[in-house]
């Protein structure tokens, strides 16, 4: 049995398709959705969203939002969604390591606020890039 996902973000819709399995960033830690799973409505983090299709994992960076599950359906509303076709993993180390000095350098709560989600984010390509990579 296939789960049906549909990620829309404000702007469009980012993915439509069937997949085997996926594995959500929620608020609470990952949460692996497979089919017959209960109806939930939970709230998503920053971070990445992987799918299972054909044996073979895409992972697709989402920026916050919410996913509600019922009868194998899927529907993700998120802030903003990345897929990732091609990810540096090197280049990805070192914006992670910018986004951190920025972070550190920060003074006013605006520039932290603003920083923190900057790296929660560089955080998220990073971990696409691995998985992309693997």
């Amino acid at each position: 049995m296939t789960l049906k996902i549909r990620v829309i973000a404000p702007d469009k819709i980012v993915w439509d398709a069937e997949a085997e399995e996926i594995i959500l960033p929620s608020s609470t830690g990952q949460l692996g959705i497979l089919s017959g799973h209960i109806p939930l409505l939970t709230a998503l983090d920053i971070g990445v969203m992987r799918v299972r299709i054909n044996k073979e994992w895409k992972p697709i960076i989402l920026l916050g939002g919410f996913a509600e599950i019922k009868n194998d359906d899927i529907t993700i509303l998120v802030n903003g969604a990345e897929e990732v076709n091609e990810l540096n993993l090197e280049e990805a180390k070192v914006k992670l390591e910018d986004a951190t000095k920025i972070l550190e350098n920060a003074t006013t709560s605006k520039e932290k606020i603003e920083a923190t989600q900057n790296l929660r984010k560089v955080k998220a390509r990073l971990q696409a890039a691995i998985i992309n990579t693997n």
